[in-house]
């Protein structure tokens, strides 16, 4: 196993498959995150999401996703050219991956792309416990979505974070408080048809918890462009906790609960979740 991976690896204290997967996944997106910095494609586009605030941040849960933002919008971008940045950069560090870009059905502005692993070689190849391997079939596969938005709202703000691992590199990244607000978006306009994204709620404590605040210029641009805010005026911060407020008042706490589970070691960090809790929590939410 390559010895940047072992270090790495190193950071986790696996028990579980599940943890196992989790740190090789996450492994996996920092390495990919690193081939990107080896094109230009910082220089288009800003990482965002809850992978960046995991990786770049601290966010002490897992993230699924790589999320990425162009810097302003370009309609001919095209993420293909990248793809084989990233498998060519995971290839050195000894991971045999995939990278498939998602044929449209529908046309929209994000262009996707998926990274494919196969789980168990690869527990196999970090030297997870054989007694742990021996229950992931042989065809599953631990997978990463790339996602680039080619349209972004306008007003957000970007910095530029240094990371050590594997080796050193650059990524430009969403400011937390652009980060907040594409947050408290997806809160108020993520359609689930029956399911609800714990993970945004947990976001949304772990944000306020540490005093961040919401970025209320770039929030708007995003329910503008969402068509979820028509006003002629701005979006002020009552406007916002009444909104939070409708919001809460429509969520089952219980499926919340559900869908963060796999994400978090300590499942008493969601014991007091209900929508007394997330009322509470609003007198203590920023905005700038």
């Amino acid at each position: 196993m390559n010895s940047a991976v072992v270090t790495m690896l190193s950071a986790y204290n696996c028990k579980t498959t599940r943890d196992y997967e989790n740190a090789l996944k996450e492994i996996i997106q920092e390495i990919a995150l690193l081939g990107l910095w080896r094109t230009n494609f910082y220089e288009h586009a800003a990482f965002y999401g809850g992978t960046a605030l995991r990786i770049l941040y601290g966010l002490p849960r897992f993230s699924e996703d790589l999320n990425f933002s162009l810097l302003k919008a370009e309609p001919d971008f095209l993420l293909a050219p990248y793809l084989k940045a990233i498998q060519t950069e995971l290839g050195s560090f000894g991971f045999e991956v995939r990278v498939e870009e998602r044929e449209k059905r529908v046309e929209t502005q994000v262009e996707s792309a998926f990274i494919k692993a196969g789980t168990k070689e690869h527990l196999l190849r970090i030297q997870a416990a054989a007694a742990l391997a021996r229950h992931i079939q042989v065809n599953q596969n631990l997978t990463v979505k790339l996602e680039v938005d080619t349209d972004p709202p306008e007003d957000f703000q970007t910095e530029v974070k240094f990371q050590l691992q594997p080796m050193p590199y650059s990524i430009k990244v969403f400011q937390p408080s652009s980060l907040f607000a594409g947050k408290v978006h997806a809160i108020l306009q993520r359609q689930w048809k029956g399911r609800v994204k714990g993970r945004d709620y947990y976001d949304l404590i772990w944000y306020v918890g540490r005093g961040f605040a919401v970025d209320l210029k770039h929030l708007e641009a995003r329910l503008r462009q969402s068509g979820a805010w028509r006003e002629g005026r701005v979006l002020t911060h009552d406007e916002l906790i009444q909104l939070l407020t409708q919001q809460f008042a429509k969520v089952d706490f219980e499926l919340a609960k559900n869908d963060i589970r796999p994400f978090i070691k300590d499942q008493a960090e969601i014991a007091l979740w209900s929508p007394e809790f997330f009322l509470q929590l609003l007198s203590r939410l920023k905005t700038i």
